[in-house]
């Protein structure tokens, strides 16, 4: 960081600064695996591939969904756990607190960046974080689909290693239809087939 600065003027330090920074959401480790099975998932690869679900199924988004402002929400929302760390969905005590870590999270690292693009940028995370608007509903409905997906391709995946039941999918998975409703009978059937399949304990 001290070497971004020193070659930069004002604005554009904050702007490399928090760029580089940005660049260590590739260290963060979910808890799911990527496609081809060999290794954990980072934050930064969930981050790629939501953002082209987004530009994959953004058809199936409601109208008046405006995805040039679902993109960018994409991009920015797991900037927090640089600091915060990733939190399993299904891991009820690390989700105690969860919102205040991230939120201490952003205001550093959003605080990189000149004032006018950290606050934009801290805005669009917490409308993200709120899905008080059909923008956020459809990213929120993005995010719990892509792990899904995933699950699904290892045949059960992280739900087999950490015991989640059906019960604890469906409540995960019911935001999906929410944001995207297109997309809620694929989650449904997907889901049918898993227990089916022996993939998914129902308890």
């Amino acid at each position: 960081m001290t070497s971004v600065r020193a070659w930069a003027p004002g604005r554009l330090a904050g702007q490399l600064t928090f760029l580089v920074e940005a660049h260590r959401l590739s260290g963060v480790e979910r808890r799911t695996r990527v496609a081809g099975g060999e290794r954990l998932e980072n934050s930064a690869e969930h981050t790629w591939h939501l953002t082209l679900l987004c530009l994959v199924l953004g058809e199936y988004a409601p109208p008046g969904v405006d995805l040039a402002r679902v993109l960018p929400m994409l991009v920015v929302h797991d900037l927090v756990e640089i600091d915060a760390g990733d939190t399993y969905i299904y891991d009820v005590a690390g989700q105690a607190g969860k919102l205040e870590r991230e939120r201490v999270a952003a205001r550093r690292i959003f605080g990189l960046l000149p004032a006018d693009q950290g606050a934009a940028l801290a805005e669009l995370w917490e409308e993200f974080e709120a899905r008080r608007t059909p923008d956020a509903r459809f990213a929120s409905a993005l995010d719990r689909l892509a792990p899904f997906l995933l699950n699904l391709e290892h045949q059960g995946g992280s739900w087999r290693e950490h015991r989640v039941t059906a019960a604890q999918v469906r409540a995960n998975l019911a935001k999906v239809g929410e944001g995207a409703p297109g997309l809620g009978p694929f989650v449904t059937a997907a889901i049918d087939g898993a227990i089916a399949a022996g993939w998914l304990a129902e308890r």
